[in-house]
């Protein structure tokens, strides 16, 4: 049976799947045809690799229950079932490694690149390459230790794996090779900044880390682990008496603290685990072609490129700790981003971490290509005090309607609910308001030549500098008390990020020549000429 033909380049969608019954022949081999690129393989020493990881974890879980479990002159024999068992663990998956590594090759053509895998279902994808946005490495410590890379060649479209072809692994040199054949389109646009180092890592941003927001999850996270491992053994009891035993002769509230500070304590050492596994390592570069590359990672190392002519602009983004110590971090406002599911650190959008807010300002313009960031030199327009108001009485709301319900309940029930009240709305209320403040101060939008800039948020305030001939639309929002007040929000859509961005709570007439002035005759059409008075 022969292969059915491949689908017209011109058909909908990025990604074409086939999938055919195991019964199918095999592809007629396209090097007999020198028009036509040759397929190639996976690299072989994936065997290797498949082979090292069944064979630690298996040897991991099953001496220790081995030995556990063994009593006397049966530790041997528990062993020799540990040691055999393994070697059949390894042998079926080193056996089905080597049959995905058979049935699985790829090329990469002048037009598409394609796919094949599968041995009783065969998959059949292949992406057109003018499509193609991304080609993203990484490798894991084993696969570095072997010279491998896993890449991942994307179009950045949401649907799944049909805009993904996944080359797992392939060797250091090809993984290099097919990222600079896929993404080396046109030469690099002259510019005040060439090519080469954009930004390099400074070790002393790893002070930025536990400030961030991961410092207190990993605390939580670090508490709810310890006290779930416990449980599995039986021993959670225990430990709770070990911490209450040393805490008996302790003040309740003293105790409190000494809890919290040591999670604290463990969430900011694994904090900075995180950090440094995440940014060592790390390189901004343009490179020739109009090309943005990040490398970073210590242990698994990640190479993310972006094209320069599918940026659409920067957001500065700093969450409040951060921002304290006046540092911010940078993300690509770009199209064709791609979206790993699976490796929970590949942040593609990201080009600076936390960093000092000057230099992050300065890296901006440079991967801009501007003599200053639109970011750091736009001076933005403040919004109208009911914006503050609005902020203001939502801030009342969240700190007085908690406390009351809790103070009704105290009443019908128990005392304690009364005294929770009272501490809840001791801290919440005037941090409430102090963030209400600030929320206000933050607002803010304003045009920089190209770029449209809006700013906005307290606990998590983002600066966002957008091509005002990225924008494809704007939607104009009013709910019925921002009405009553006289504000809106506009909202710019976009292809690129988030796909749209918010100015919020501007004031009526000024929210509306902003926009039409940002993108002339945009909006236009839909506003209605102020009619003469008398």
């Amino acid at each position: 049976m022969s292969e059915a033909p491949e689908a017209p380049a011109e058909a909908p969608g990025e990604a074409l799947e086939d999938v055919r019954a195991a019964a199918a022949g095999p592809a007629v081999d396209s090097a007999m045809d020198p028009a036509v690129a040759p397929w190639r393989r996976l690299d072989m020493r994936s065997l290797l690799a498949t082979t090292a990881v069944t064979g630690s974890f298996a040897l991991g879980a099953g001496v220790p229950t081995a030995v556990g479990m063994a009593d006397g002159g049966g530790l041997w024999k528990a062993l020799a079932w540990v040691l055999g068992g393994t070697a059949l663990l390894v042998l079926c998956a080193t056996g089905g490694d080597y049959v995905r590594w058979r049935r699985t090759r790829y090329r990469i053509g002048p037009e598409r690149a394609e796919l094949h895998t599968g041995l009783f279902l065969v998959k059949r994808r292949s992406l057109a390459r003018e499509r193609i946005r991304s080609v993203d490495l990484t490798a894991h410590p084993l696969h570095r230790l072997l010279g491998l890379v896993k890449v991942r060649i994307g179009t950045g479209e949401h649907s799944g794996n049909e805009s993904t072809l996944e080359l797992d692994p392939v060797s250091r040199a090809e993984g290099e090779r097919l990222r600079t054949e896929l993404l080396d389109r046109t030469p690099s646009e002259p510019g005040p900044f060439g090519e080469g180092t954009l930004a390099a890592l400074d070790l002393r941003w790893v002070l930025y880390a536990p400030v961030s927001f991961l410092a207190p999850l990993l605390a939580g996270a670090t508490t709810g682990g310890l006290l779930q491992i416990s449980d599995w053994f039986g021993a959670q009891e225990q430990v709770i008496d070990w911490v209450a035993h040393r805490l008996r002769d302790t003040p309740l509230v003293w105790a409190i603290l000494a809890l919290v500070a040591v999670a604290g304590l463990a969430g900011v050492v694994g904090a900075l685990g995180v950090w440094t596994e995440m940014w060592w390592n790390y390189r901004l570069e343009r490179e020739a072609g109009g090309t943005l590359r990040v490398r970073r990672g210590l242990l698994t190392s990640r190479s993310v490129s972006i094209e320069e002519r599918r940026l659409r602009g920067v957001e500065l983004v700093e969450p409040i700790g951060v921002r304290l110590l006046g540092a911010a971090r940078l993300d690509a406002v770009a199209t064709g981003l791609a979206h790993d599911d699976e490796d929970k650190h590949a942040d593609h959008k990201t080009l600076l971490p936390a960093a000092p807010r000057a230099l992050a300002d300065a890296v901006a313009a440079r991967v801009l290509r501007e003599p200053l960031s639109p970011t750091a030199r736009t001076v933005l327009t403040r919004h109208p005090r009911v914006a503050r108001a609005r902020r203001l009485r939502r801030a009342l709301a969240a700190a007085l309607v908690p406390a009351a319900l809790l103070a009704l309940l105290g009443l019908l029930l128990t005392d304690v609910l009364l005294y929770i009240a009272a501490g809840y709305a001791v801290v919440a209320l005037p941090v409430g308001l102090l963030l209400a403040l600030d929320a206000y101060r933050n607002l803010g939008h304003g045009i920089s030549g190209a770029y449209l800039v809006t700013r906005s948020g307290t606990v998590r305030r983002t600066t966002v500098a957008l091509q005002r001939g990225g924008v494809i639309g704007w939607t104009v929002k009013q709910s019925y008390f921002q009405r009553r007040a006289g504000v809106l929000t506009l909202t710019a859509t976009t292809a690129a990020g988030e796909g749209a961005y918010h100015v919020r709570d501007a004031g009526l007439s000024e929210g509306l020549t902003f926009a039409d002035t940002a993108v002339p005759d945009l909006l236009t059409p839909f506003l209605e000429p102020e009619r003469p008075r008398g």
